[in-house]
């Protein structure tokens, strides 16, 4: 398959999926989200893309990128060097939080338009430049195997599977994005020292649990636009 073939494939139009499909892999997104063991797993997605948002973030406002690491304990850390403070930095601390709302809406936009291989493709492009700054093997691991799965199901799955695929990450990212900052308020002032929400604290003056109610309302407010754009007919039918 020539470049601009495999191009023309990852961008063609696919017809929308039933509700069945939609709506199934919401419920399972959910399930996963909510369950505490596939949770852990899907932690390790949801830091990856944490942390890939902070990286992202620190090299457009002219930071200098040291490296990511994402740990077996579904912790991660990114790493930059620049001025000790200013805009720049609260919003690379910021985008860690929002970075899966945001990828989220993102899958949302390409399966609204009927493109879900380019969703699965755009993962692939994602993990490939994240590789280029994983400091740890394990993060490493995590990161190819994350590309590697979404290269399978991109370009070697049935159409059916592949759309199905799409939905269930598009589902994932939305759902998964707010559960870290529900962590962080459960955990109160037993939460890892050095977090996001602290550090956007000590640059603003602004108090570390109002930054993380600030957040919790923009990941919720992006899983709802989301659901709304993905499942509209369920939700207007619900309200």
């Amino acid at each position: 398959m020539g470049v601009t073939t495999l191009l023309e494939e990852v961008w063609r139009t696919r017809p929308l999926p039933g509700a069945p499909v939609v709506l199934g892999t919401g419920v399972f997104a959910a399930a996963a989200v909510l369950w505490a063991r596939s949770w852990t797993l899907v932690r390790l997605g949801i830091t990856t893309v944490h942390e890939a948002g902070h990286a992202a973030v620190a090299l457009l406002v002219g930071r200098r990128l040291h490296g990511v690491r994402v740990h077996q304990d579904t912790s991660g850390l990114t790493l930059s060097s620049g001025r000790a403070r200013g805009p720049g930095l609260v919003a690379v601390y910021a985008a860690g939080h929002l970075a899966p709302g945001v990828l989220g809406l993102l899958a949302v936009a390409a399966l609204a338009a009927g493109r879900p291989v380019a969703l699965l493709a755009g993962g692939v492009v994602v993990a490939a430049l994240l590789l280029v700054w994983v400091r740890n093997l394990y993060g490493l691991l995590v990161v190819t195997v994350i590309g590697a799965a979404l290269a399978l199901l991109a370009w070697r799955a049935p159409d059916d599977v592949r759309t199905a695929a799409a939905y269930l990450v598009a589902w994932l990212l939305l759902l998964g994005a707010p559960r870290p900052v529900v962590e962080l308020l459960a955990a109160g002032r037993r939460r890892p020292r050095g977090s996001d929400v602290d550090r956007l604290a000590d640059l603003t003056g602004v108090p570390a649990v109002l930054w993380a109610l600030v957040l919790l309302a923009a990941t919720h407010a992006g899983a709802v636009l989301g659901a709304t754009t993905l499942a509209p007919d369920l939700l207007a039918a619900a309200v």
